[in-house]
């Protein structure tokens, strides 16, 4: 009884550290969020805590000197919690996001395995280098300046039939980027399948077929808010944006 109550401890610690892990990447509104990490890193301490006190019971029956190997157990904890992770990967073209989701399942996971094997310093000093990590260098490398190969996506929809796009075009290289990528949506069909861009459909179904939507992937080291605003005020755009699903999270 004792052994069991230690192991609902270990259990707790984990569900505890692991729910402050959970609660940032729920306040971020990632896939993976408060519950999932909340039970990854239960499962990864109960896990632990089996291949702690699961055999013990051998031992005491049989009286026989057995000789257990608890980390097997750990190790293949390590392994199956891959799968997790890659679930919240997501790859569209070549633009990847879910990277820092998935590494937090993983950690999650050791820290639940942590706190299964009782060491509690560790497991909290782990977390609160996770928050560090998360906010701390987060802000530092959003200060840091643009780099030249950071890229971004524009959705820019315009009249067609009037030669927009040449412009469109010119002005980006005018500002200093190199177009990487573009593609045209025309009456709701892409020109070369992009369709996973991750973009609504409202002003590709308006009933006004003259309206075209071209999405251009940019590299470059400035920030693409004025060049957003230039195009805006071209006359025949109706209208320009970032389009979402661009980064690593």
């Amino acid at each position: 009884m004792a052994i069991q109550l230690h192991a609902i401890v270990d259990i707790l610690v984990a569900l505890a550290l692991c729910g402050v892990i959970g609660l940032e990447r729920e306040w971020r509104q990632k896939s993976a969020g408060m519950r999932t990490h909340t039970l990854v890193g239960v499962g990864a301490a109960l896990f632990m805590v089996i291949s702690k006190y699961g055999f013990y019971d051998m031992i005491t029956l049989t009286g026989v000197d057995l000789r257990l190997d608890p980390s097997r157990i750990a190790a293949q904890v390590v392994s199956g919690i891959g799968f997790i992770g890659g679930g919240v990967i997501f790859v569209r073209r070549d633009i990847v996001r879910g990277l820092t989701t998935a590494a937090t399942v993983w950690l999650a996971a050791a820290v639940g395995m942590a706190a299964g094997a009782s060491l509690y310093v560790v497991a909290t000093g782990v977390t609160i280098m996770y928050l560090v990590i998360v906010v701390g260098l987060g802000r530092i490398s959003r200060s840091l300046p643009r780099s030249r190969f950071a890229f971004s996506v524009l959705r820019v929809t315009y009249q067609d039939g009037r030669g927009l796009l040449r412009t469109i075009v010119q002005m980006c290289t005018e500002k200093g980027y190199f177009i990487a990528g573009l593609d045209l949506l025309r009456n709701g069909r892409a020109g070369r399948g992009r369709e996973d861009i991750g973009e609504d459909t409202e002003s590709i179904d308006d009933p006004n077929r003259d309206r075209v939507v071209v999405l251009i992937e940019l590299e470059g080291h400035r920030d693409p808010g004025q060049l957003v605003h230039d195009l805006a005020s071209l006359s025949g755009v109706y209208g320009v944006s970032i389009a979402e699903g661009v980064g690593s999270e």
